[in-house]
């Protein structure tokens, strides 16, 4: 049974004759010369294999790391002899050329290089290795490097500059938007305010049309009256309007105001001469020689309506008018010029 032997496939046995090297045995049955003192001395692997090697190391930036390379080899048909008797151990041997070039190319860049230079780390490796092996042998087909680990505190210090930068960007966003919807805001506020003012304007003009008609339409019914009486009636009727309007207000529940009728001639008055005080003074301004043979009438300044008989609608009322109270409340006894709104 000793003196055949069986070689797998892409396999070399070597057969040594008295400890001396006699030959290689081919894949498939081969006999032995047991007699003359052959015997199988190991095999040699003529397939592909992988080397996985750690090697930590530090970078430029002082930063600790620890790098997978894996190594493919392969033993070269014409160089079994070499690979076989010049090398004791070729994984340790490829392991010590690995660790120096690696330990001699990474300390030269700092971490974020070797992140994104791993392929150049590993051509280097693959040159260095290529030339050192070669002379025993081995023919160095890849060299990869599958992984770069660093200390998991600088791992998680790379998150938080990573998570920093990126929370910058979305607030830088945030901002942007909140920016754009303020001008916007901004924008609508001001067309509506424009609007407002328009349609305010348009109202005013309105108003002072209406009064200009009703002015001159109460003009022509009594050709007695002046516009400085006709303008009284008209704030005395927005007086009353304004009145009813604030009684009618569900949010108010008592308001005292003076309603007495000459504190209406007073407001009347006051409205009159902060809007047409100059005016008036203007007006003022006439010749006395012009008075001569006309009678003063205090309801009208104008010299033409001094003797006609026009009473003016301001003149205080008597006790028996209507606009007198006559039974007040005890909250308005002692105060009969107060109107009490609810």
């Amino acid at each position: 049974m000793g003196c055949c032997i069986t070689v797998p496939h892409q396999t070399v046995a070597i057969v040594e004759q008295c400890g001396a090297y006699k030959r290689m045995a081919s894949p498939g049955l081969n006999f032995l010369n047991c007699i003359c003192g052959e015997a199988e001395r190991g095999v040699v692997s003529l397939r592909v294999q992988q080397l996985d090697v750690r090697c930590e190391t530090k970078t430029l930036d002082n930063v600790f790391v620890i790098m997978v390379c894996s190594v493919q080899f392969q033993v070269m048909q014409d160089r079994i002899y070499d690979a076989f008797y010049r090398l004791t151990n070729p994984h340790q041997q490829i392991k010590a050329y690995v660790f120096d070039v690696v330990r001699a190319a990474v300390p030269k860049m700092k971490l974020d290089d070797v992140f994104e230079q791993k392929d150049e780390i590993a051509t280097h490796v693959k040159e260095q290795l290529s030339k050192a092996m070669a002379e025993f042998g081995f023919e160095i087909i890849q060299t990869l490097v599958t992984d770069v680990d660093p200390n998991e505190k600088v791992k998680a210090a790379m998150n938080e500059i990573n998570a920093a930068q990126r929370n910058k960007a979305a607030a830088q966003d945030r901002a942007e938007a909140d920016k754009i919807l303020k001008i916007k805001v901004a924008e609508g506020d001001c067309e509506s305010k424009f609007l407002a003012g328009v349609g305010i304007a348009r109202q005013r003009k309105a108003i002072i049309d209406g009064l200009r008609e009703s002015i001159c339409d109460f003009s022509h019914v009594m050709p007695g009256a002046s516009s400085t009486d006709i303008m009284d009636l008209v704030l005395v009727t927005q007086y009353f309007d304004t009145i009813k309007d604030v009684g009618h207000h569900s949010q108010h529940t008592t308001l005292f105001l003076p309603h007495s009728p000459g504190a209406v001639k007073d407001v009347a008055e006051e409205i009159r001469t902060a809007f047409g005080g100059q005016d008036t003074m203007k007006n003022a301004k006439f010749d006395h020689g012009s008075m001569q043979g006309h009678s003063y009438n205090p309801v009208s300044t104008t010299p033409a309506l001094a003797n006609k008989d026009y009473v003016s609608p301001f003149k205080p009322p008597t006790a028996s008018s209507p606009l007198v109270p006559q039974n007040s409340s005890s909250s308005s006894s002692s105060h009969p010029d107060l109107l009490e709104l609810s």
